[in-house]
C-alpha cells in the first residue's frame, strides 16, 4: 500500500479519535472531581466500644521492607486486645525467618500476632488471603502490602465508617515515602496521584463505581464472602473483588484525607513489572465482569464510567498503532483547507495532551497547594514516560486479550526512603531478562529519525510534539538495558537520571 495513500490518514485520524476519547474521559473525572471535592463522607455514628481488626500483612520475599512493616503495626494507635495480626507469608528466601522473628517479637510486646506460611503459591497474593481469612478473629481486615508504612491514627480515622451496615470497603489514600528520590519516582508519583486524589475521589463522590487499590484499605469481611470471596483467576485480584461486590449492592468509601505512605519502586525493572500486572489484571477483569456490569440494573452515567475504567489500558495498544501511523501521515498530501486542519489536529491534540496536563496539574494542585507549580517541569517527562511504556503494556495487553497465563512478578523494594543508602548492591533481586527493552531502543531510534527528519524539513510544530517519544523509548529501553548486562548485579543507586531533591 501507498504510505501517501489518504487510507493512512484516515487510520491515523481513527487511532487518536479513539485516544481523545479517553482523553475526554480524564476531563470527565476533572469535572466530576472539582463538582464533588467538597462531599467529604462522614461516618454514619462512632462505635461505643472498637471492634476487633485484623490486620493482614500478605509478604513473598520482602526481606528489605518486612521489619519497617512490622514496626510500623506495632506503632498503631489502636487497643492492643482489639487487634490480631496474620503475617501471611509466601516467601521462599530469609524473608520467612525475618517474619518468624517478627511475630515472636510482635507477641513479646502483648500483640496477638501469628505468621501463616505457605510452601507454594498457589493463587498468588489473592490465594494467600483466602487461605489466611478462615483464620481471621475479626470482621474487619486491614490489609496492607510489606511496602507500606501506615501512620499511628489510620484505624482511629478510618473505623467507624463502618457502623453503616451497608459499607464493605474503606480506602485510604497511598502516600509515597520516596516521592523526591529520582525522576522516575517523583513521576511514578504524579501517575499515582492523579488515580488516587482525582479519579477515586471523583468516582467514590459521584456514585460511581471504584476498586480496592490492592492494600491500605479495611474489608468488612462479610463483604468479601458475599461477593464470593478472593478469587485468582486475574492478576488484579482488588480490582476484580471490588466490582463483584458492588454488584451485589455493598457501599465502599474512598477517604483521600487519610494518606498511608509507601514506597515506590526506584528502578526502571521493578516500575515495568508492576505496571505489566496491573494493566494485564485490569485487561482480564475487564473480560470478566464487564458483561455483568453491562447486564446490571445501574444508571447509565456509571455503567459508561465503569467501560471507560475498565477498557482504559487498551489505548496503550491505540498508541502502539499511532507510532506506525505518524510517519505516513507526515507524508500525506491531503489538502483539509486552513481551518480543517486546525481544527481536526487542534481538538486531537487538545484531548490526547492538553487533558492529561490538566488532570496531572489538578491533582498536584489538590495535594500541594503550595508548592504544586514544582511538578511542572515533570509534566514533559510524565508524558515520556507514558508513550514509553507503552511496549511494555500494550504486551499485558495482548497477554490478557489471548489468556497467556504469567506468574504474580512482584515489585521490588529495598526499604528506600529520601536518605542514601548503599547497602542496595547487596540485593539478591534479579532483573527480568526481557526483549521488551530491544523493542523500546527500536522504536526510539526510529522516532529519532523522525524527529530528525521533521526538523530538517522545517516542520518543527512536528518535531516538538513527536519529541517525547524517542526520549520516553530511549529513557525505558536503556534503564533497563544498563542493569540487563551480565557484569552487572541489580544496582539501583545506579538508575538512570537519578535526582537527589529535598522539597515536599
Amino acid at each position: 500500500m501507498d504510505i501517501t495513500s489518504p487510507l493512512w490518514y484516515i487510520c491515523y485520524l481513527v487511532v487518536l479519535i479513539g485516544m481523545s476519547g479517553y482523553g475526554f474521559h480524564r476531563l470527565t473525572i476533572v469535572y466530576l472531581y472539582l463538582k464533588h471535592r467538597n462531599d467529604k463522607p462522614q461516618p454514619k455514628e462512632l462505635f461505643r466500644e472498637l471492634p476487633l481488626v485484623t490486620i493482614q500483612l500478605p509478604v513473598f520475599n520482602e526481606m528489605h521492607v518486612v521489619d519497617r512493616l512490622l514496626d510500623s503495626v506495632a506503632a498503631l494507635d489502636y487497643p492492643k486486645d482489639k487487634m490480631q495480626i496474620q503475617i501471611i507469608d509466601d516467601s521462599t528466601d530469609e524473608t520467612t525467618a525475618i517474619c518468624e522473628a517478627g511475630a515472636a517479637r510482635l507477641r513479646a510486646m502483648g500483640f496477638d500476632a501469628e505468621m501463616i506460611h505457605r510452601d507454594d503459591r498457589t493463587g498468588y497474593k489473592a490465594g494467600a488471603l483466602e487461605n489466611a481469612t478462615p483464620f481471621a478473629k475479626g470482621e474487619y481486615l486491614f490489609i496492607l502490602d510489606a511496602d507500606f508504612v501506615p501512620n499511628a491514627d489510620v484505624l482511629q480515622k478510618t473505623i467507624h465508617y463502618f457502623t453503616d451496615e451497608k459499607v464493605g470497603l474503606i480506602q485510604t489514600r497511598w502516600g509515597h515515602l520516596n516521592r523526591t528520590y529520582n525522576v522516575l519516582t517523583r513521576v511514578q508519583a504524579m501517575f499515582l496521584d492523579g488515580h488516587l486524589e482525582l479519579e477515586q475521589t471523583a468516582r467514590n463522590r459521584s456514585g460511581r463505581f471504584f476498586t480496592f487499590n490492592g492494600t491500605a484499605g479495611i474489608w468488612r469481611k462479610s463483604c468479601i464472602e458475599d461477593a464470593g470471596g478472593w478469587e485468582h483467576d486475574t492478576l488484579t485480584e482488588d480490582m476484580d473483588l471490588s466490582y463483584r461486590a458492588q454488584l451485589k449492592g455493598w457501599r465502599f468509601v474512598f477517604l483521600n484525607d487519610v494518606e498511608t505512605p509507601a514506597e515506590l519502586p526506584v528502578d526502571m525493572d521493578g516500575f515495568k513489572s508492576q505496571q505489566h500486572r496491573w494493566t494485564k489484571g485490569s485487561i482480564q477483569v475487564c473480560k470478566k465482569v464487564l458483561p455483568s456490569i453491562l447486564r446490571s440494573k445501574v444508571s447509565l452515567p456509571i455503567k459508561m464510567e465503569a467501560f471507560a475504567h475498565l477498557t482504559s489500558n487498551f489505548a496503550y495498544l491505540a498508541l502502539i498503532c499511532l507510532c506506525f501511523l505518524i510517519y505516513p501521515n507526515l507524508h500525506t498530501k491531503i489538502d483539509l483547507g486552513k481551518y480543517g486542519y486546525y481544527l481536526i489536529n487542534g481538538s486531537i491534540f487538545f484531548f490526547t495532551t492538553v487533558s492529561i496536563v490538566a488532570f496531572y496539574l489538578t491533582s498536584q494542585k489538590a495535594l500541594r497547594p503550595g508548592t504544586w507549580w514544582k511538578e511542572i517541569p515533570y509534566l514533559p517527562l510524565l508524558l515520556a514516560l507514558g508513550i514509553g511504556m507503552s511496549v511494555n503494556n500494550a504486551k499485558a495487553v495482548i497477554e490478557a486479550i489471548f489468556n497467556h497465563q504469567s506468574a504474580f512478578v512482584r515489585t521490588p523494594k529495598y526499604g528506600i526512603d529520601q536518605k542514601p543508602r548503599t547497602d542496595w548492591k547487596k540485593s539478591s533481586y534479579k532483573a527480568i531478562k526481557t526483549l521488551t527493552p530491544v523493542v523500546e531502543l527500536l522504536f526510539g531510534s526510529f522516532f529519532l529519525y523522525v524527529v530528525i527528519e521533521a526538523a530538517m524539513d522545517a516542520k518543527f510544530s512536528s518535531a516538538i510534539l513527536l519529541l517525547p517519544f524517542p526520549i520516553g523509548f530511549f529513557y525505558t529501553s536503556l534503564s533497563s538495558l544498563a542493569r540487563m548486562l551480565p557484569s552487572r548485579k541489580v544496582e539501583v543507586v545506579k538508575e538512570m537520571a537519578t535526582v537527589h531533591t529535598h522539597d515536599s
